[in-house]
C-alpha cells in the first residue's frame, strides 16, 4: 500500500495509488501527511532525466520549449526559469467566486499524488511544498470558471502553483484572506522557485473533477441510504404495502443496487404497527403508487450508477496524469492522458442519479398533502386546514429544487469548446460537469430532507397507531430538532435542521440502531 494512516490520523503518501477516503480525509478533516522517503528518491531520480534533457540542445516539449502552440518554439536555458513562472501566472486566469476550501484541498492531495508518482519530472522540494502547504491549511484562492476539462483544470491548478511560488491569494488555516508570501513566510515555508517542466507539471492533471468526483461520491453513500429511509417512511405513513420490497420479488430482476435498496426499505418497516393495520383484505389498495412501489428500482439504479462512478474513479486514483511523462524506462513522451472524459462522463451521469432520486422523493411528499392520495391525513397535513396551510409550500420548495436539478442533469461533458488556437480542439468539460453536481448534491439533500421532515408529521397524524422500531427512531431524532402537529409557523428554519441532520448522516444512525447496519 502506498498510503496508510497512523494512530493519530497522519498518512503518508507514496509512490503508487491513494485512497478515496484518506482523499476525503485531508479535504474535510484536514488529515497530517508524509511524504514516503523511497518516493521521494524515485522523484529525485526521475528528476536527474530532465536535467540531462535541459542540457541538450535539441528542443524538448516543456523542457526547453513553450506550450500548446507554441510547443515548437525553443526557449534558451537562460529564459527557462522565467518561462516555467510566467506558465503559472497566465494561466492562473480563474474568474468568478471562489471554490470551497474542501475542493481545492482535494485537487491540491491529488496533484501532489501525482508528483510522488515519480513519472513528472519534478524536483523532491516542489512536492515538499506541496506537502507543506497541505498541512499548515493554507488554502490557495482559486476561481470557480477557468478550467475546460482538458490540458487538466489548468487555471484551478496555476492558482495553487502560484501559492508555492509566494505569489496571489491564500486562506489560512483560520480562514483569513492574505497575501501567499506572508501566509508562506509565517508558516515557515519558503517559495518554491520552479525549475524545466515543473509549471506543466503541476497544471496538467484532472484533478480537480477528480476531488469534486471523490466528494460527491462520498456523500452520495450516505444519501442513497437516507433515501431508502426517506422511501420507508413514506411507504408507512401513506398506508403502503412491505409486500412488494420482498426479496424473492426483487430477485427476479438481479439488479444489484436494487436488492440493497429493497432490502433497506424492509428493514427499516420491519416489525411496524402501522404496515401490520392495513394488511388485511380490507385493505382496498391493489397497487401503490411507483414512487412507493418502484423506489428500489430507481434507488437502486441511481447505486449502479455510482458503482461505475467509482470504479473510474479508483482507476484515476491510480493515474499519473501529466504531459509529457517521464516514463519508467526514462523516455519522456507527450501523451492525452490529462483528457477529463472518462471523469467527465461519469459526473454527468450521476447529476442524471441524483435528479432522479430526488423527483420520486418529491412525488412521494406532494402524497401526503393530497387529500385524495393519502389515505385519511389531513389537507396540506395542516393544523386547521384553510386556516393553516401545513406543509403546502415545503412541497414548492421540494419542486423547485427538483425542476432545477432536472436543468442540471443535462450534461457538460456533450459540449466542448476549442482553444489554445485550434491545438486543443476538443475538451471535456468535466470541471462544469464536477461544478454543476455539486449544486445537485445540496438540492437532493433538501429534498430528502422536506421529505422526511412531512413523512414524520403524516406519522404522528396516524395516532394511536404507532411507527415501527426503525421509523420511530427517525421520527424521535426529527422531533429533536422539529416540533410535531400544530399550527403554523415558520417552516424555514425547520427545514434547515432537517438538512443538517441528513448531511450529518444522523438519520441513517437513528435507523440503524433498530435495523443494524444499512447497505
Amino acid at each position: 500500500m502506498s498510503m496508510t494512516r497512523d494512530t493519530i490520523g497522519t498518512i503518508t503518501i507514496g509512490a503508487h495509488g491513494l485512497s478515496a477516503h484518506d482523499v476525503v480525509a485531508v479535504a474535510r478533516d484536514d488529515a497530517q501527511i508524509e511524504l514516503d522517503a523511497d518516493a521521494l528518491a524515485g522523484v529525485s531520480a526521475t528528476r536527474r532525466t530532465i536535467e540531462d534533457l535541459a542540457d541538450d540542445p535539441q528542443p524538448h516539449y516543456g523542457i526547453s520549449t513553450g506550450f500548446g502552440a507554441l510547443a515548437t518554439t525553443f526557449i534558451g536555458a537562460e529564459a527557462r526559469t522565467q518561462l516555467q513562472q510566467s506558465l503559472i501566472r497566465s494561466h492562473a486566469a480563474g474568474s468568478g467566486a471562489e471554490i470551497e476550501r474542501e475542493v481545492v484541498r482535494a485537487l491540491m492531495l491529488l496533484r501532489l499524488k501525482t508528483l510522488m508518482s515519480g513519472r513528472t519530472g519534478v524536483r523532491a522540494q516542489t512536492a515538499q511544498a506541496y506537502a507543506a502547504l497541505l498541512n499548515a491549511g493554507i488554502t490557495p484562492v482559486v476561481r470557480e470558471y477557468g478550467s475546460l476539462g482538458c490540458s487538466g483544470d489548468l487555471a484551478p491548478l496555476a492558482h495553487c502553483a502560484l501559492a508555492i511560488m509566494g505569489e496571489g491569494q491564500v486562506r489560512d488555516a483560520a480562514g483569513t484572506l492574505r497575501g501567499a508570501s506572508d501566509a508562506l513566510a509565517e508558516a515557515g515555508i519558503s517559495p518554491v522557485v520552479l525549475a524545466e517542466k515543473e509549471g506543466l507539471a503541476l497544471i496538467n492533471g484532472t484533478d480537480g473533477m477528480l476531488g469534486m468526483l471523490l466528494l460527491a461520491l462520498h456523500d452520495l453513500a450516505v444519501l442513497m441510504r437516507t433515501a431508502d429511509v426517506a422511501a420507508a417512511l413514506s411507504v408507512e405513513a401513506l398506508l403502503g404495502t412491505d409486500r412488494v420490497f420482498a426479496a424473492d420479488l426483487q430477485a427476479l430482476r438481479p439488479q444489484v443496487g436494487q436488492a440493497d435498496a429493497a432490502a433497506n426499505i424492509r428493514a427499516v418497516l420491519a416489525g411496524s404497527p402501522i404496515v401490520a393495520s392495513h394488511k388485511g383484505p380490507e385493505d382496498p389498495s391493489v397497487q401503490d403508487a411507483y414512487s412507493l412501489r418502484c423506489a428500489p428500482q430507481v434507488h437502486g439504479a441511481a447505486r449502479d450508477t455510482m458503482a461505475h462512478a467509482a470504479s473510474v474513479a479508483d482507476r484515476e486514483l491510480a493515474s499519473a496524469i501529466d504531459n509529457p511523462v517521464v516514463t519508467i524506462d526514462g523516455r519522456v513522451e507527450s501523451n492525452g492522458n490529462f483528457h477529463g472524459a472518462p471523469v467527465g462522463y461519469v459526473l454527468d451521469f450521476l447529476a442524471i442519479a441524483t435528479a432522479d432520486v430526488a423527483s420520486m422523493s418529491e412525488r412521494r411528499t406532494d402524497r401526503h398533502l393530497d387529500v385524495s392520495r393519502s389515505k385519511g391525513l389531513p389537507a396540506f397535513l395542516a393544523h386547521d386546514a384553510g386556516v393553516d396551510s401545513g406543509l403546502m409550500i415545503a412541497q414548492y420548495t421540494a419542486a423547485g429544487i427538483v425542476s432545477e436539478l432536472k436543468r442540471l442533469a443535462v450534461p457538460a461533458s456533450v459540449d466542448s469548446i476549442p482553444s489554445s488556437a485550434m491545438q486543443e480542439d476538443h475538451v471535456s468539460m468535466g470541471w462544469a460537469a464536477a461544478r454543476k453536481l455539486r449544486r445537485s448534491i445540496d438540492g437532493l439533500t433538501r429534498v430528502l430532507a422536506i421529505e422526511i421532515m412531512t413523512a414524520c408529521r403524516s406519522l404522528d397524524l396516524r395516532a394511536p397507531l404507532r411507527p415501527g422500531p426503525a421509523t420511530a427512531a427517525v421520527l424521535e431524532e426529527v422531533r429533536r430538532v422539529v416540533a410535531g402537529p400544530g399550527p403554523d409557523r415558520v417552516v424555514a428554519d425547520e427545514i434547515e435542521r432537517v438538512v443538517q441532520l441528513v448531511r450529518d448522516g444522523r438519520i441513517v444512525a437513528a435507523a440503524e440502531t433498530k435495523t443494524g447496519e444499512l447497505r
